[in-house]
């Protein structure tokens, strides 16, 4: 019984499922997010997927929305693993501060993406579960201004993740530390 909870809750030495699970999940639909919004922005009128797209695209986005703030909550109860010992005070500053930049990019890519979407007063319809409401704000060309952060924070966000994905390896297999392990291993 001791042992079940500790699997789902962090500890000292490593993330617990839950944290792991969340993570790989978001990983999963952030880079499924960049490549439908990659793919999506040359679609043809006439193409049968011109529409099914940005509702997925959009639906993935709200869902991801909801998702990391469960996530920041999840972290702020279950604590993080303690920073490993052979890292250097730079390494650990480092990683704090990619993971603080992660998140604001995330969170920067998702609300303009939901004000493109409620520029037109269009309330997205969640894969047909529920509905948001569009928030219409005061700002001359919403969409555009929206779509602009957008598209480049985006791009930005996925380097940040490919960084950070390089220096999990960078300390897997250079290095020989369990900072990756701490993230995959059960």
């Amino acid at each position: 019984m001791i042992r079940n909870k500790l699997l789902w809750k962090n500890n000292p030495q490593q993330y617990g499922i839950l944290s792991k699970l969340l993570h790989w999940l978001s990983a999963l639909a952030i880079f499924a997010l960049f490549a439908s919004g990659y793919w999506m922005v040359d679609l043809d009128y006439s193409s049968r997927w011109y529409q099914l797209v940005p509702h997925w695209h959009e639906s993935v986005g709200i869902l991801l929305l909801g998702f990391t703030l469960f996530r920041l909550f999840w972290r702020r109860i279950a604590g993080s693993p303690s920073g490993i010992v052979s890292h250097s005070a730079i390494e650990k500053k480092a990683s704090a501060s990619m993971i603080f930049i992660l998140y604001v990019t995330l969170f920067i890519v998702l609300i303009s993406g939901f004000l493109i979407t409620s520029a037109n007063e269009k309330t997205i319809a969640v894969f047909d579960w529920f509905n948001v409401t569009p928030v219409v704000l005061a700002i001359k060309n919403q969409e555009d201004i929206a779509g602009e952060v957008h598209y480049y924070v985006a791009y930005a966000m996925i380097i940040f993740a490919l960084v950070h994905a390089l220096a999990a390896l960078k300390h897997h297999f250079f290095d020989k530390d369990n900072t990756l392990k701490r993230m995959t291993k059960t």
